[in-house]
């Protein structure tokens, strides 16, 4: 028994040890989808930034937990024609924010290349609509309106798929999917589910 718990405080020791802490940063493409139309999305650019911990579970194998302020939503087109050369456009865009926690279980396919997966877990922190129209890509108005949070789920949770190369031992590039798996709406009477899905590509950097 003595052996087995000084075998088990050796592990531990060693894990902590090679425990490694870092920020990260980027940009994301996200979009709103219903359950019976994928395929019919209007996506926005925002952006992530945070910190993370990564730590070996086995040779190959790390576990990396994550909190990161994340900027997801939509934008779409309402209307756009062209008159005397001009163009004129109307855009609506939705911007939910989100402090997430993703666990992400990597494997380590080389000391600088890895793959990874596992869950993400947010809370929503704002929710707001931009509506703004340009002419010929220039804004000529936009208004802001705040939502009320009471209207949306505070929980999202998603599935996330990516992989990273570190190009030095402390800097590394990192591209992630997440597929989102709850309805953000609440108390919805009818219709399909929409869900948060976003494409991550960034820059991590590791202390």
């Amino acid at each position: 028994m003595k052996k087995l718990f000084l075998s088990a405080a050796v592990v531990v020791s060693s894990l902590t040890f090679a425990q490694q802490f870092g920020i990260k940063a980027g940009m994301n493409v996200s979009s709103l989808s219903k359950d019976a139309d994928l395929s019919d999305q209007g996506s926005k650019i925002g952006y992530n930034a945070g910190i993370f911990m990564n730590a070996p579970i086995a040779e190959n194998f790390s576990i990396q937990p994550e909190l990161i302020y994340n900027n997801l939503g939509s934008k779409v087109t309402l209307n756009e024609f062209d008159v005397n050369n001009t163009t004129y456009r109307t855009e609506y865009a939705r911007h939910l924010d989100y402090v997430a926690l993703p666990v992400m279980f990597q494997y380590n396919a080389t000391p600088s290349f890895y793959l990874e997966a596992g869950p993400e877990f947010g809370l929503l922190v704002s929710a707001r609509d931009k509506r703004k129209n340009t002419e010929n890509g220039t804004t000529q108005n936009s208004v802001k309106s705040e939502l009320d949070k009471d209207n949306f789920n505070s929980f999202n949770a998603g599935i996330g798929l990516g992989a990273g190369y570190y190009f030095t031992p402390q800097v590394g590039l990192t591209a992630r999917y997440v597929a989102g798996l709850t309805d953000i709406m609440k108390d919805r009477a009818s219709g399909d589910a929409v869900k948060n899905n976003v494409f991550q590509v960034g820059l991590a950097y590791k202390f």
